[in-house]
């Protein structure tokens, strides 16, 4: 599947549905006087812009890396989602302030049979266009095809409360569109703003699905040799593009070559089962196979693991000739202080090996 001309025929799809849509719907709403209808036209303008920035930043994103861009242009695909997201949120924010207005100022529509059709036919069209868009979004893995769909599913309710509101009119005679219509724009409103704070926060950095790295580190695992995998860290450079590092722990007396190749099995196995490039592969010497070395281990990871939040203990190594000791360990975010657990930590162990030289790490918690 290519991912870019699959983006680009939804985008295309989308723009020629709406702009269809909104010109039926700008007819329509001009012969009965329904601002409702009217300003559903005038959101499917806005679905066509929506379809049209996905195309444009998808083509972008996939430009080849330059010299300015190394790494490529992918995460463009998260402003084009975040742009997605503010037209959404302004289109929520101009229907309010229309509806309002025609609730102060009510305007007695006209519906007739062939209105009503028109807009139960655009209530599905646009059900089956944002079902058909999002789910394409969520198979390519693109935010903006996803932002999208919603929006037009957000239409496709608009458009039904249209319906329900002319249903209600021609039976009772009371008009109540406009308020239908301020209540649906706020939960535009609100859909925008969860949708620009869900691209932002892809912007900003997130955590990488747990299951992702889970299934990197049991990749990891299996290469003969790997004691363990630790401190794996993802970097995103747009959807599904991610450059990594991961500390493996290996016997201590392995040699430089058998941990470069090691090393080069990592980097391919991770990269042909998962797409991800293993750029760092830092190393753990594990020298635990000493009986008093092991027993140390046990007695310090007891003193670690009696403190709260403590997620895991790794990198542990000793020196017994220069009286060295290192080991990294993780805390939860929840962890109120950090520094100051650090330091409780780093007492107790030296109360128990004052003779050593301790090299205490705490890690981030970036992976599970």
């Amino acid at each position: 599947m290519d991912r870019e001309k699959t983006i680009v025929k939804t985008g295309i799809i989308g723009i020629v549905t709406n702009i269809l849509l909104a010109a039926f719907k700008a007819f329509v709403g001009l012969l009965s006087n329904s601002i409702a209808i009217i300003l559903d036209a005038v959101n499917n303008l806005s679905d066509a812009l929506s379809s049209t920035i996905t195309i444009i930043g998808t083509k972008l994103a996939g430009k080849k890396p330059d010299k300015k861009h190394p790494m490529g242009h992918g995460r463009i695909e998260y402003i084009s989602a975040a742009i997605i997201s503010m037209i959404v949120l302004y289109a929520g924010i101009t229907s309010l302030i229309e509806s309002v207005k025609k609730i102060i100022n009510p305007v007695t529509p006209e519906y007739k049979t062939v209105t009503l059709i028109i807009v139960a036919v655009a209530v599905v069209v646009k059900i089956v266009l944002g079902t058909y868009v999002k789910k394409t979004g969520e198979k390519v893995n693109s935010d903006a095809l996803k932002a999208s769909g919603k929006d037009a599913l957000f239409d496709s309710i608009i458009s039904a409360s249209t319906l329900v509101a002319a249903i209600v009119f021609l039976i009772s005679g009371v008009g109540i569109e406009a308020y239908l219509g301020a209540a649906i724009s706020v939960i535009i409103i609100k859909s925008g703003i969860d949708m620009l704070r869900e691209t932002l926060s892809q912007i900003l950095g997130e955590r990488v699905n747990s299951e992702l790295t889970n299934e990197i580190k049991k990749a990891i695992r299996t290469v003969d040799g790997v004691k363990g995998a630790y401190d794996l860290l993802l970097h995103n450079y747009g959807p599904d593009r991610y450059l990594a590092s991961v500390h493996i722990e290996v016997d201590e007396n392995m040699t430089a070559a058998k941990i470069d190749a090691i090393t080069r099995e990592i980097q391919h196995k991770v990269l042909e089962e998962h797409q991800v490039i293993i750029t760092t592969v830092g190393i753990y010497a594990d020298n635990t196979s000493d009986d008093e070395i092991n027993k140390m281990r046990q007695e310090v990871y007891h003193i670690v693991r009696s403190h709260d939040n403590v997620l895991q203990i790794h990198g542990f190594f000793v020196d017994k000739e220069n009286k060295r000791m290192s080991l990294d360990y993780i805390m939860d975010f929840a962890a109120d202080d950090l520094k100051g657990e650090y330091g409780r930590i780093y007492d107790e162990i030296k109360a128990k090996y004052p003779d050593y030289d301790l090299n205490l790490k705490l890690d981030i918690n970036v992976s599970e």
